[in-house]
């Protein structure tokens, strides 16, 4: 297991874009806190939502004054094979659950637990998403008193029987679960829930605002996409439940009635997903014929806030959702959304009044629902401006930070 390098992070730099009173409930509930040791574990530290939460959160709750670490398992391709078809299943559809798999998933957590017996104890685990759920019997042994929560940020509303019949074995065992929507809950085992809803960090180089400098040596990194004519965006990771090619029909569909209409399709490789090139290169492929189709990766954080705020609309036509903060990131800048109505899609998106939502297999509506936006800058303006104090409200890092705070503090005192 190894320890990712973390950026700065003070509590203070989120006094201009949230409430005072969020602050100073933070700041209560690290005093509650400040005699506890808390570790989080998850499997990747760079790509997707998770990897980018905890970039933020551990650092801030360190400012606060609550002694916070997080590590990152070591493994090799075939456990993150395993664990993406648990990831997919878990989501509706993946391969039947051998016992060999059950083997490499057990082997590869007993040997990161293995190292935490060099760690000074911990007061609470949390361990997000099922890659580390393994490790499980190696902690009750470690560190008996011990008081575990997993972080589930995954859509469960379909999920395999036998995965979660697995996972349960493990989540039956854990002191709380936190889920992003009480529909995920579903026949998962577990003692006690609480749901906190995921958010975006807005001082970050993807989400805080930018000078003029910045936006000009992005526009030019990104050439030959022009900022001229109508720009819509997909930022995902490459995954089949992002649906880029179900985006693609869409665009296609919209481009029939907006001439010179452009299409970015912007992701970034997960470390424990080893489908993301394989479909990063099926797109491209698909999408080589037209050149107004942009294919973009691994683009700086700075290079996807440029897209998210000069795009006309942007679009996250996902199958399956466990969240989708990307859409979130999009709202924050002003830009409106049409989006699927699946995962936290719905709970981001107000229909109507900062986008549109559509049903996940329906291209046609949302290409037609992209082009409502696109011939409409009134309408537009104003989803934007909806957009933007919908997001400051209800999906910004330190209403999170109060309600998972709140969870382990509980938790914590319940333990003790």
């Amino acid at each position: 297991m190894h320890a990712p390098s973390l950026p700065d992070r003070t509590i203070d730099a989120y006094a201009d874009v949230t409430r005072s009173d969020r602050l100073e409930r933070l700041r209560s509930l690290a005093d509650t806190l400040a005699d506890s040791r808390i570790l989080h574990v998850n499997s990747t530290a760079t790509g997707g939502g998770v990897a980018e939460l905890l970039r933020s959160i551990i650092p801030l709750c360190n400012d606060l004054g609550v002694d916070t670490d997080w590590l990152v398992m070591d493994a090799d391709d075939e456990f993150f094979e395993v664990t993406k078809a648990m990831h997919n299943a878990l989501q509706g559809s993946g391969p039947p659950l051998t016992e060999e798999m059950k083997a490499t998933y057990r082997t590869v957590n007993e040997e990161n637990a293995i190292e935490l017996e060099d760690e000074a104890e911990y007061d609470l685990v949390v361990i997000h998403d099922p890659q580390p759920l393994g490790m499980l019997d190696h902690l009750e042994a470690a560190m008996p008193t011990t008081a575990i929560v997993w972080r589930c940020h995954i859509d469960l509303t379909d999920p395999s029987s036998e995965y979660l019949a697995f996972v349960s074995e493990y989540t039956a065992r854990v002191d709380h679960a936190i889920f992003s929507r009480s529909g995920y809950v579903g026949d998962t085992a577990v003692p006690e829930t609480s749901i906190v809803y995921p958010s975006i960090d807005p001082i970050t180089e993807k989400n805080r605002a930018l000078d003029a400098e910045t936006v000009a040596t992005e526009r030019n990194r990104l050439d030959p996409l022009s900022f001229e004519d109508p720009l819509v965006t997909q930022v995902s990771r490459f995954d089949p439940w992002k649906d880029q090619f179900g985006t693609l029909e869409a665009y296609r569909r919209a481009s029939a009635d907006v001439p010179d209409l452009q299409l970015a399709l912007v992701g970034g490789m997960a470390g424990d997903d080893p489908e993301g090139l394989e479909l990063y290169e099926q797109v491209a492929e698909e999408a080589a014929a037209d050149p107004n189709v942009h294919v973009l990766t691994d683009l700086p954080d700075s290079g996807v806030n440029v897209l998210q705020r000069e795009s006309d609309v942007v679009v996250q036509k996902s199958l399956r959702e466990g969240f989708g903060l990307v859409v979130s990131e999009a709202l924050w800048k002003r830009t409106p959304v049409v989006g699927s109505n699946v995962g936290g899609i719905p709970l981001q998106i107000v229909d109507g009044e900062t986008g549109y939502l559509v049903g996940p297999d329906d291209a046609a509506a949302a290409g037609e629902r992209v082009v409502d936006l696109l011939e409409d800058d009134d309408r537009r303006a104003k989803f934007g401006r909806n957009a933007r104090e919908h997001v400051r409200e209800r999906f910004l890092l330190p209403r999170q930070l109060v309600e998972l705070l709140d969870v382990l503090a509980d938790e914590l005192d319940r333990d003790r």
